[in-house]
């Protein structure tokens, strides 16, 4: 694998809500193995570019790529399946559901069955079934959620739900790992576990992350790159140290911020 080549690259994108641009001509690139931030005001276009990268919402112009296929007009599931997953700004969890349960539904987008198939007790589909509980046991335990896989998700810590959410993105054996606000709501000491989280996960997991994250410490502290957006534009990009010292970034978003 030639790590000198793009993972992920952005060309061009923009998304318009009839008059609204959301985001506005946005290209940069995205290696693998970094940890990259994603930063800017509200409304500056961030979780729009996710929702494109995701397939949630289409581009108004522009292309993006992995490993140099275009995914443009991809729907979600064809996108998680080569590679991409992610987490919401709200926890989106099937609360009435086991921990384990949740995170089985992620790793079920690999077991290549169909309706009827699926619904008859054939032994290939035990034995996906089978594979699909230990490698959803062994994420959990990893993050430390086996004990709790019993549990409905809705019997959660705040914190514990967040690792969950991660837990059923991982299932999906990401290639890119795509973080919306992960520290929404944590208190500075979960901020800094979170931070050592990410730092576990993406060497546990081989992974490339991307985050939105308004947390300017943590973005400095944990990311290699970081993208500025303000107004659906890109205004900086670069090493956190690079960033911090923008003029353009000062004035628009981080101000006097530490």
């Amino acid at each position: 694998m030639d790590d000198s080549q793009p993972l992920l690259s952005l060309q061009h994108l923009s998304r318009t809500f009839g008059g609204l641009v959301a985001v506005n001509d946005v290209s940069c690139e995205i290696y693998r193995g970094e940890i990259f931030g994603l930063i800017g005001p509200n409304g500056a276009g961030k979780t729009t570019l996710f929702n494109i990268m995701t397939g949630l919402i289409p581009p108004t112009q522009g292309q993006f790529f992995l490993q140099n296929q275009s995914l443009v007009g991809y729907q979600p599931d064809q996108i998680s399946q080569r590679g991409i997953a992610r987490t919401f700004q709200n926890i989106r969890l099937f609360r009435d559901l086991s921990v384990l349960d949740n995170v089985l539904i992620g790793r079920h987008i690999h077991i290549p069955v169909k309706l009827w198939p699926g619904i008859l007790p054939l032994p290939k589909i035990n034995n996906w079934e089978r594979v699909a509980r230990t490698e959803a046991l062994d994420i959990l335990n990893l993050l430390g959620l086996g004990a709790r896989q019993s549990e409905k998700a809705s019997h959660l810590a705040y914190g514990e739900q967040r690792r969950l959410e991660i837990a059923r993105a991982l299932a999906v054996r990401p290639q890119i790992l795509l973080l919306d606000e992960p520290a929404a709501g944590m208190n500075p000491t979960e901020k800094q576990e979170l931070c050592e989280f990410i730092r576990y996960i993406q060497q546990t997991f081989q992974l490339t992350i991307v985050l939105i994250e308004h947390h300017v410490p943590l973005v400095m502290g944990l990311c290699d790159r970081i993208a500025v957006l303000d107004f659906g534009q890109l205004i900086a990009l670069g090493k956190p140290e690079t960033v911090r010292q923008d003029a353009a970034v000062i004035a628009a978003y981080l101000g006097d911020q530490p």
